[in-house]
């Protein structure tokens, strides 16, 4: 390996440094703002370090193609180190300004869906139950005034035709009897 390659390994590895330190304040802002369960810890752990292995051997593949040497590590260490001197509190701020812009955003998107969806949706099915309960109302009125109605010239067709009955006998199935009863009682729940 030559120097050049040597020099250049050193410098993707603290740039390796660098990324590692700033997925790390990534992974501990997220973790404290989200007020993870302890299992979601957990599994964010896993998830930091698989994401930093792969970012360092994928720097150390395409600088030296994967050979590992003890530079390496001071790399490595150096870019930590520069990071949290350098840019540590920087970053903190932005990704918690970053989490602010987007819970603002939510909360926005929220309400706008809440004012131009959800109510008028609510306004909607009032305003349709009033209607309905309304034209209801209505044909249950018109139903009883036309009962009303009815009802004498019922009793003047029943008057007129109770004569034809005594001089026409014809014996009725049970069913058109029991028929009439319930529907007579019925009629005369209204009146």
């Amino acid at each position: 390996m030559t120097l050049q390659i040597q020099f250049i390994t050193l410098g993707m590895m603290c740039a390796g440094g660098l990324s590692l330190g700033g997925l790390f304040d990534v992974y501990r802002v997220l973790s404290g703002q989200l007020k993870a369960p302890a299992w979601l810890k957990a599994v964010l752990d896993l998830a930091y370090w698989f994401i930093g292995t792969l970012i360092v051997f994928k720097l150390l593949y395409e600088s030296n193609w994967g050979e590992v040497r003890p530079f390496i590590f001071l790399g490595l260490g150096i870019g930590i180190i520069i990071y949290f001197l350098l840019f540590s509190r920087t970053v903190i701020r932005v990704i918690k300004f970053t989490i602010r812009v987007v819970v603002a955003t939510a909360r926005i998107v929220r309400s706008m869906f809440m004012l131009l969806v959800v109510k008028p949706l609510i306004g909607l099915y009032r305003l349709t139950v009033i209607i309905l309960g309304f034209l209801l109302a209505t044909a249950i009125f018109l139903y009883k005034i036309m009962l009303q109605l009815v009802y004498p010239v019922w009793k003047m067709l029943l008057w007129l035709f109770r004569p034809l009955g005594r001089w026409i006998r014809f014996p009725l199935p049970a069913w058109v009897k029991t028929t009439g009863q319930s529907v007579a009682n019925f009629v005369r729940r209204f009146f």
